[in-house]
């Protein structure tokens, strides 16, 4: 749900709302986000669909539109009754569906079509028709396509690890974002987060490439990561690390709020949504819960320059701290 084919001017509709509501904006935030807004017409649509979204939830008071441009802050709704609670939040769970799917949206994603996928917070083990099997994370989507001259996978979200069943006929082969990892005889890990992936082998080898002539093999215990086509040096993995989210652990070192963030969204279901693309670049180092995943971003909020925002159950906005 995050760092994945998602549209990013939701995302941006989503900051701005966080930034004009929270962030005690000033002339120049006011002026950033009306540059934003004209910059492209589908900036302003894309706006207008997430403002009606909101009001019509009863969510937020309409953060930018007063004729004065002023900015509300409050929150509507405080004081009313309590039998509007249950509509409002039903309301709520719509605001967020369609402020990140609207119509078309979901169906351009792939993972849901994909012949195998997980719900955030679930591993599930496939056996293929080889008698290969597939342990997928939560938040994963793998498609399948068997034939005579050889086995072709592709990690359409998420990560997976995959025992692979001896077959010299057919290549075993997995499509992840612009690589391909070709199993020689062997069990790996495939983590796809965005544009990079990351390849461990537990055991045996594997062939990674990104095009003819950028190719690597990994032995046992290495691990490569590539981003789009281009394919790093190889390095000797932590297999605890690599390995942890199969026993419900969710391990980083150094690893920038983005792809933590990534990890969360994954284990916990929703949208975790960072106001400030700075933010993606901040290291975090820390063993959490895979299980616990609220208390992982309370506890990522009391150690970083961050605030959180917990806008309903299924939408947490981090946002610079002042």
């Amino acid at each position: 749900m995050t760092d994945r084919a998602e549209d990013p001017l939701i995302e941006e509709a989503l900051r701005w709302f966080v930034v004009l509501r929270d962030g005690s904006p000033d002339e120049n935030d006011r002026r950033a986000f009306e540059r934003w807004r004209a910059t492209d017409a589908a900036h302003e649509a894309a706006w207008q669909r997430a403002h009606a979204v909101w009001a019509q939830a009863d969510v937020l008071e309409p953060v930018y539109g007063r004729t004065d441009g002023a900015v509300v802050t409050a929150f509507p709704g405080a004081t009313r009754a309590p039998r509007r609670l249950a509509r409002r939040r039903w309301l709520q769970a719509a605001a967020v569906a369609a402020i990140a799917a609207p119509a078309g949206y979901m169906a351009s994603r792939p993972e849901l079509w994909a012949d195998h996928r997980t719900a955030a917070g679930e591993r599930r083990m496939v056996t293929l028709a080889d008698g290969s099997t597939v342990e997928l994370a939560g938040g994963s989507a793998l498609s399948v396509s068997f034939g005579k001259d050889q086995r072709r996978l592709r990690l359409v979200a998420g990560e997976a690890f995959f025992t692979v069943a001896a077959d010299a006929a057919r290549p075993f082969i997995v499509e992840a974002g612009e690589g391909l990892s070709r199993a020689l005889g062997t069990a790996f890990d495939i983590k796809l987060s965005g544009e990079s992936v990351t390849v461990t082998v537990m055991e045996h080898r594997v062939e990674v490439s990104t095009g003819p002539d950028r190719k690597v093999e990994l032995g046992q215990g290495q691990q490569v990561r590539y981003v789009a086509r281009d394919l790093q040096a190889p390095h000797a993995a932590d297999m605890r690390v690599a390995e942890a989210w199969r026993r419900d652990r969710l391990v980083f070192q150094d690893a920038p709020l983005g792809e933590v963030v990534a990890d969360l969204e994954r284990a916990r279901g929703g949208r975790i949504v960072l106001t400030d693309s700075r933010l993606r670049a901040l290291p975090v180092t820390a063993v959490f819960d895979a299980r616990q995943a609220d208390l992982a971003l309370a506890t990522i909020a009391g150690i970083l320059p961050i605030t959180l925002h917990r806008v309903t159950d299924w939408l947490i906005v981090l946002s610079p701290r002042n």
